[in-house]
């Protein structure tokens, strides 16, 4: 059984909290204000899942803690995670530390550090992109290997949802306002909230081995409204090291949610869905003459399920090859948050340089 120590009593915190539980490892849950833990065992919790766990433990993170955990979830707001990682690295260094996505703000701050000290003790970093690991995505990579497209042109890929259900999971918050959703700086926004579209995209380009994104061109509507400003539309275009062409679409006004992505190829296509249908994802191929459809059932626990399974193989050991939420993957999204903001910001394609690391001094 693995001890875990989950950073923010929010949403996140909960159903990354629920999972671990279902594997049977103790978990602790710290937050710095008592009113979200109080709203974690009283609310969220056993209203969520029928009935609180008293086998989870809740503690203030003014409290000194100096206990030993397999397991690290840092599930608080963007600006937060590299500070709260980087002094979990340096006091108490666990093996495998998950950080929620986005995995920073897009200035990048901290990341070289992040890199360095993770490297240093050996804890394993890992970013909450979970849609790399559920049952749409294998049963897609199943059916690419196959080669059923031919030689792939060009990937589309969307996240496009209100962000709403955002708010609705998170009642206690009137609006943008009310978090670092409304700051573009803090991590918020269509690109970098809704980022899933972007490292998915990635996901895909590095399983068929297309190469990373090295030139983005982005427009982002920005919004202005009182202390608020964040983009509410992002639209990016983009080609790979191999000169693959391709765009994403992240925003956070679109209602029904359209959530998927189309991969293109000389003899077919294949597009891969989430919600589909209701308790539905999907995965649609075929050419210009034949469409086959597979629905895969679906909850909303599901979506963290193969998640912590997969930190489960990267814990024991069982786990050898490189994993789709690996800190790499998680600042190549991160460079291209950035990328797609100074786009947008100075009006011109941008080059990404990664023998330069990650920093926007990559970014040109």
């Amino acid at each position: 059984m693995f001890n875990v120590k989950v950073y923010g009593a929010g949403s996140i915190g909960n159903h990354l909290t629920y999972a671990c539980r279902n594997k049977g490892w103790q978990v602790t849950i710290c937050d710095n204000d008592d009113k979200a833990l109080e709203r974690t065992k009283n609310d969220i919790y056993p209203t969520r899942y029928g009935i609180w766990d008293e086998s989870i433990k809740l503690i203030n993170t003014k409290v000194s803690d100096s206990e030993k955990f397999d397991l690290v979830i840092i599930g608080t707001p963007p600006e937060t995670h590299a500070s709260i990682a980087l002094d979990v690295l340096k006091l108490n260094p666990p093996k495998v530390i998950l950080l929620e996505k986005p995995m920073l703000t897009p200035d990048l701050k901290s990341a070289t550090e992040l890199v360095d000290l993770s490297k240093k003790t050996g804890t394993i970093l890992l970013v909450g992109y979970n849609h790399t690991l559920t049952s749409n995505t294998i049963k897609a990579e199943q059916l690419l290997k196959k080669e059923i497209l031919g030689k792939p042109i060009t990937i589309t890929s969307m996240t496009r949802e209100h962000w709403g259900g955002i708010f609705s999971a998170h009642p206690w918050l009137s609006g943008p306002v009310d978090s670092y959703l409304g700051y573009f700086s803090k991590g918020g926004g269509a690109c970098s909230e809704h980022s899933h579209a972007i490292n998915i995209w990635q996901h895909f380009a590095h399983f068929l081995k297309l190469g990373r994104i090295i030139r983005v061109s982005a427009m982002l509507n920005i919004v202005k409204e009182g202390k608020v400003e964040y983009d509410d539309m992002c639209f990016i275009n983009v080609v790979t090291e191999n000169g693959i062409v391709g765009n994403i679409i992240q925003d956070v006004v679109t209602a029904p949610t359209q959530k998927n992505l189309r991969i293109q190829g000389s003899n077919g296509f294949l597009e891969w869905h989430v919600g589909y249908k209701n308790g539905k994802d999907a995965i649609i191929y075929g050419d210009a003459k034949n469409r086959e459809e597979i629905l895969i059932e679906k909850t909303r626990p599901d979506d963290f399920r193969g998640e912590i399974e997969h930190v489960s193989q990267i814990l024991t050991g069982g786990y050898l090859h490189p994993s789709p939420i690996s800190m790499e993957r998680g600042l190549e999204t991160m460079m291209v948050i950035a990328a797609a903001m100074i786009s947008n910001r100075e009006h011109r394609e941008v080059i990404i340089d990664y023998s330069k690391g990650y920093s926007t001094k990559a970014i040109n």
